[in-house]
C-alpha cells in the first residue's frame, strides 16, 4: 500500500499489543487514540479483541499476530513491530490486505552479536558452569581438567546468515580474536562495500563446508521456510566432531530433539542457545539442565539502550505511516542477505 493513504493529520486509532516505555507512549497519544492492551496478559485479552475492529495502527512485539486476528481487523493499515524478526506476522496475508509491515533494523545489531558472542565464550570457557562452581561453594582447590574449557581465540567460526548481525560478529571474531572466518549466506556479500575492514578476513563457503570445517558454528539467520528446520539430524552430523553449535536466531531453525542427540553423542562439545522452538522453555525440556548446553532467556538485544532506540524507531515508523510518509523501517520482504 502508499503511505499517502495517511495523508490526512486526522487522529487515528493505534492498538499498543506491548508495553511501551512513557515517553514513546505519550507521543502517540499526543497524535492519536491509543489503546494499550498486551493479549499475553489474560487481564488485557478482552481489551485487545475489543480494539480489533476499530485499529488503524498497531505498535508492539512478542505476539504472534494471526490471520484470525487480522480478519478481526477490517481498517488496519500498518503494523510497527519493535523487532527486526518479523516470523510472529503472516507476510502474505498483509500483503493481501494492503497492511504495511514496519520493523526496527539496525538498532540492536551491534547488542545482538555482542550476545552471541558472550555465548560463544560462555560455552567454550563452560562460564555458567563454573561460576556455579563457585557459588555453591564447590570450589576447594584448583580445578583439573574435568572443568577445563576450550580456547576461542584462533578458532574457526562458521557464521550462518551473513546480514548486519552476520556481519558484526565477525568483525569481533576476526579482529577482535584473530579467528579464521567462514559464512554461509543465500548469496556472497560485497563485502568490500558493506564490511571493508573484514576484506582478506571472512570468506563465503557452502553450508556443508561450513560446518565441516568450523570450530563453532553460529546461527544470525533470519526465520523462513528455508531455514526452519535447517539444523537438524543431518546437519549435525556434518559438523566438525567437538564442535560447539550456537544459536542467536530463532528457536525454530533447530530440531531441538536432533540437538540433544548430537550433544549426547558427542558429536558437539556445547551448545549455547538464546532461542528455542518454545518460549519461555518449558519446564520439562532437557535443555534446561543438560550439563552441555549453556541457556539464555531470549536477550539477545534485552539492554536498557537497545529496548529503548528499537521502542522509539518503531514508534517513528508508526507515527510517519499514519501520516502519510514513508518510515525508516519499512519491512521489504528480503531486508538483508541469508
Amino acid at each position: 500500500m502508499s503511505v499517502s493513504a495517511f495523508a490526512s493529520p486526522q487522529r487515528r486509532r493505534v492498538l499498543v499489543f506491548r508495553e511501551l516505555p512513557a515517553q514513546q507512549l505519550a507521543l502517540l497519544q499526543a497524535q492519536h487514540e491509543v489503546t494499550v492492551a498486551n493479549p499475553r496478559v489474560p487481564a488485557q485479552q478482552a481489551a485487545f479483541e475489543a480494539a480489533l475492529p476499530l485499529a488503524e495502527g498497531m505498535i508492539g512485539s512478542s505476539v504472534p499476530i494471526t490471520e484470525a486476528m487480522l480478519d478481526q481487523a477490517p481498517h488496519l493499515k500498518v503494523i510497527s513491530s519493535i523487532s527486526v524478526g518479523v516470523d510472529n506476522y503472516p507476510l502474505a496475508a498483509l500483503r493481501s490486505r494492503g497492511i504495511t509491515l514496519c520493523h526496527t533494523p539496525g538498532v540492536l545489531t551491534e547488542t545482538t552479536a555482542d550476545t552471541v558472542f558472550a555465548l560463544i565464550m560462555a560455552s567454550s570457557r563452560r562460564l555458567v558452569e563454573l561460576a556455579l562452581h563457585v557459588r555453591e561453594g564447590h570450589w576447594q582447590r584448583n580445578i583439573d581438567e574435568s572443568l577445563f574449557g576450550r580456547d576461542v581465540h584462533g578458532k574457526t567460526l562458521g557464521i550462518l546468515g551473513f546480514g548486519r548481525i552476520g556481519q558484526a560478529l565477525a568483525r569481533r571474531a576476526a579482529l577482535g580474536f584473530n579467528m579464521p572466518v567462514l559464512y554461509h549466506a543465500r548469496r556472497e556479500v560485497d563485502v568490500a562495500q558493506q564490511a571493508p575492514e573484514l576484506l582478506g578476513r571472512v570468506q563465503h563457503r557452502p553450508l556443508d563446508e561450513v560446518l565441516s570445517q568450523a570450530d563453532i558454528v553460529a546461527a544470525v539467520l533470519p526465520l523462513t521456510p528455508a531455514t526452519r528446520g535447517l539444523m537438524n539430524e543431518a546437519t549435525f552430523a556434518r559438523m566438525k566432531p567437538g564442535a560447539i553449535f550456537i544459536n542467536g536466531a530463532r528457536g525454530a531453525i533447530v530440531d531441538e530433539s536432533a540437538l540433544l542427540r548430537a550433544l549426547d553423542s558427542g558429536t558437539l562439545a556445547a551448545a549455547g542457545l538464546d532461542v528455542f522452538a518454545t518460549e519461555p522453555l518449558p519446564m520439562d525440556s532437557p535443555l534446561r539442565q543438560h550439563p552441555r548446553v549453556t541457556a539464555f532467556p531470549h536477550i539477545g538485544s534485552a539492554t536498557h539502550e537497545t529496548r529503548e532506540a528499537m521502542a522509539a524507531m518503531a514508534t517513528r515508523n508508526l507515527l510517519k505511516a499514519l501520516a502519510g510518509e514513508a518510515p525508516e523501517g519499512l519491512y521489504a520482504e528480503s531486508p538483508e542477505p541469508l
